[in-house]
């Protein structure tokens, strides 16, 4: 069966989202906007429950836009996979993580390919968002779907379309984002294209799910390579007594050859942490070690040691140990703005100067309590900000430099603060207070 034929009695496909985090909730609903039907399937049971509720559980997709896709009527949420065989298009959105040895996990990938088997229709559209090593699709996604006796690229049809998510970006948003679709064969892009084409402006296709596959992976190990050079940088900076924020705004001044990169306390989020290691882990099995990004991955894991060694040494000037000193770090996502604490280095800050004897507390104004993590054994909550709460901390420390955060308020009631973002630059008073790492 073509595609086509699956839609001839309806103007717009009936899509199947699977996972609805991050990734999945914001296409899912870019579909129902552009007139679309949805099934959006987690096996999250409280997800569609407050979706059912019109109640949003991400800090950067506002309730009101979710009551209103519920109110269309075209968008249903469910655990259950059954609406996958009512489907036109299947596409899955669930988590690719590391494992304990830093290797690829597509135990989600793989086990949502089967709910797929279990459901799959001739003439279905199946695209895998989730970011992965080139050949995922092809090489582990297809043989399981063609256990069903079908043949992928004749009677159903597969491709691979990376997620581009910037969650708290408000210049780009999943609709403006370019599209990209690698199909097994020409009629799976062509259908991709249509699909895609009413969630987003524009839809770029390759050749191949490997091409999209490795563009993916490009485009998040170029950030991690350059992140971790100027991490590196900031280093070598601090001891050298160079501020290297100013290096970075003077460097920009030149019109071409450069572009500027930022350090930070380490990497966070689920891409750009954890993408280099996919493509080395694959690299492996062609006997090509990929030096360059494996230093580049020691680099940026090694920041919120750094970030430790920066608050002790920053304490002991101060006459105070690391050991029964009270610190409180601000901001525990990711990135600024958003509630995403995934491989936040924040925790990892946070484990360490637990472990070396200190009491640490945070404040997030998005991340209101942390369950359990790969990253930490502690469920700390945020605790207030207030002046009381400041002045009786030995140490604050800027991770994720939140625009809400009054940060000069926040140096004049406290005895040190360690900045790791440069957040700090522009106040007024109280400069000596502030030790950058």
């Amino acid at each position: 069966m073509r595609f086509n034929d699956r839609m001839k009695d309806r103007e717009h496909p009936r899509i199947a989202v699977i996972g609805l985090g991050y990734v999945g909730l914001p296409l899912a609903l870019e579909f129902i906007e552009g007139g679309c039907e949805v099934f959006g399937i987690d096996v999250d049971a409280e997800k569609p429950r407050l979706i059912e509720k019109g109640e949003s559980y991400l800090k950067t997709i506002p309730s009101s836009r979710i009551a209103d896709a519920f109110a269309t009527g075209r968008l249903m949420v469910t655990t259950e996979f059954t609406g996958i065989s009512e489907s036109d298009a299947v596409i899955i959105c669930v988590p690719t993580p590391l494992g304990e040895s830093r290797q690829p996990d597509l135990s989600y990938v793989t086990a949502t390919g089967r709910k797929v088997l279990g459901n799959l229709q001739p003439g279905q559209l199946i695209v895998l968002e989730s970011t992965t090593y080139p050949g995922t699709t092809r090489e582990e996604l297809v043989p399981i779907l063609e256990e069903s006796g079908m043949k992928a690229g004749e009677d159903f049809f597969v491709a691979f379309s990376p997620e581009r998510e910037d969650p708290g970006n408000k210049h780009y948003t999943t609709r403006t984002i370019p599209k990209l679709v690698g199909a097994l064969t020409p009629e799976g892009g062509l259908a991709a294209e249509l699909v895609y084409g009413y969630a987003v402006d524009k839809v770029v296709m390759v050749s191949s799910p490997e091409v999209a596959e490795m563009a993916k992976i490009t485009e998040n190990t170029y950030r991690a390579v350059n992140i971790a050079l100027v991490n590196e940088l900031k280093m070598l900076a601090t001891r050298m007594g160079v501020d290297i924020w100013e290096v970075i705004a003077a460097a920009s001044t030149k019109p071409f050859g450069y572009t500027p990169f930022f350090p930070g306390p380490g990497l966070g989020g689920h891409c750009i942490p954890i993408d280099p290691f996919y493509l080395t882990w694959k690299a492996h099995q062609y006997g090509m070690p990929t030096r360059f990004i494996e230093l580049a991955g020691e680099i940026n894991t090694g920041m919120p040691s750094f970030v430790v060694s920066t608050i002790t040494r920053a304490l002991n000037e101060r006459c105070k140990s690391v050991n029964g000193s009270r610190i409180l770090i601000l901001g525990m996502a990711y990135k600024p703005d958003i509630d995403d604490i995934r491989e936040t280095p924040a925790l990892k800050v946070m484990e360490e100067l637990l472990d070396l004897g200190a009491a640490v507390d945070y404040n997030d104004p998005y991340v209101g309590r942390i369950g359990a993590t790969r990253q930490t054994k502690h469920r700390p909550v945020s605790v207030e900000l207030t002046s009381e709460n400041l002045s009786d901390y030995d140490c604050a420390v800027v991770i994720t430099d939140h625009s809400c955060y009054d940060y000069q308020w926040i140096v004049d009631n406290s005895s040190l603060v360690v900045d790791t973002r440069n957040a700090c630059v522009n106040i007024s008073s109280g400069k000596e207070k502030i030790v950058k790492a």
